[in-house]
Parts: C-alpha cells; structure tokens; sequence
C-alpha cells in the first residue's frame, strides 16, 4: 500500500466506526424511530358530554377534531384557548359543523356535567365538554400523554397545572400534530378545512 494512502485508510476506519458508535448509541436511548410512524396519542375512551351524551373513541371516526385538556376553574390559559377555537369555528362558517371540538376535563372533582354545561355556554355551540369519574378522566388523560396536577393552594382551595395543546386528530381518530392558535382564525380555518 502506498504511504500517502494509509492516513485515509486510517481516517476512513476512524469515521466509520465513529459512525457505527453513534448510531448504537441513537438506538439504545431511543432516537432512531420511524418518522412516518404515527405518535402513539390517543386511545379509546367513555366520558360523558355537558347534556349527558356518552362520547367515546368512536365518536371522533369521520371528522377531524380538536381536543383541548382543561379546566372549568382555569383562571386564563383555558379560557383564552376556548376562545380563540371558537373564533377558528365562527371562521369555518357551515365547515364547523363537520369538525368535532372537545374540551376534556383534567378536574373531574369539580367538572360536573351541569359545570361544562354552565362554563361552555360563553363559548362556540360546537364544543363539547368532557368530563367523567376519576378514573375515566386519568385513561383519557394517560392515553393522550396529557400531564395534570393538582396543585393546593394557601386557602385551602386547590388548581391544576396541564398540558395545553390543542390536538389535531385526523377522520380516522389517530393524531396529526398540535393545532397551533397563535395565528388569526381566517389562517386556523384554512388549515383545519385541510382535514375535512
């Protein structure tokens, strides 16, 4: 072998093993999957709507949806994303109708149905508030990998800390990505009519 070839022998082995290394490595702490596969969010479920309709999985079949975790108690960040959803509904005009919106309760304590249905009503006809027994709430809430906490306060009282993203799910119910709403609801509309 020549000796003007050896130090690219030696510095080709050198990054192929380097190469090799890294790529274990991005194996064993997880980071190489699939990025066609779908994320693993959502799942079935069985909760109840403000006017006592049950409303599981199922439901989300055929139409894209959005679904919000929250809190009838939620002093701002649920309020103002309501809000700005029912703004991106207002703006699909009779497209609305063939969109689902949820607002899923992360406080089942307080979130009766009679709750959702008084809280709701400051908001677009179309959403539906969710809420349930402990349990349901904490299968819905694992399913979605939606964190949620009940964090005391000095009187006593009690609020929750979230997740708040709003979760695109496509006609067939499986996750498309979160729905960003820090754009005007002309721009949330146009994209939200992509999935009907």
């Amino acid at each position: 072998m020549p000796r003007t070839a050896r130090p690219l022998v030696i510095f080709t082995a050198f990054a192929a093993s380097l190469m090799v290394g890294l790529v274990v490595m991005l194996w064993a702490v997880g980071g190489l999957r699939s990025v066609t596969a779908p994320a693993a969010i959502g799942g079935p479920f069985q909760l109840t709507d403000q006017s006592g309709q049950i409303v599981t999985d199922k439901d989300l079949k055929g139409k894209p949806t959005l679904i919000f975790f929250g809190f009838t108690h939620c002093p701002d960040v649920c309020p103002t994303s309501l809000f700005e959803m029912s703004e991106v509904l207002r703006a699909m005009g009779k497209d609305a109708d063939r969109v689902n919106t949820y607002f899923v309760s992360v406080d089942p304590e307080r979130d009766t149905q009679a709750a959702m249905k008084d809280y709701l009503s400051s908001f677009d006809p179309h959403l539906k508030g969710l809420t349930g027994d402990p349990a349901a709430i904490a299968k819905v809430l694992s399913e979605y990998r939606v964190y949620a906490k009940k964090v005391p306060l000095k009187d006593g009282d009690y609020t929750m800390d979230h997740t708040a993203l709003i979760y695109l799910m496509d006609r067939d119910g499986r996750f498309v990505s979160p729905f960003n709403l820090k754009r005007t609801p002309d721009e949330g509309a146009t994209d939200l009519k992509r999935y009907l």
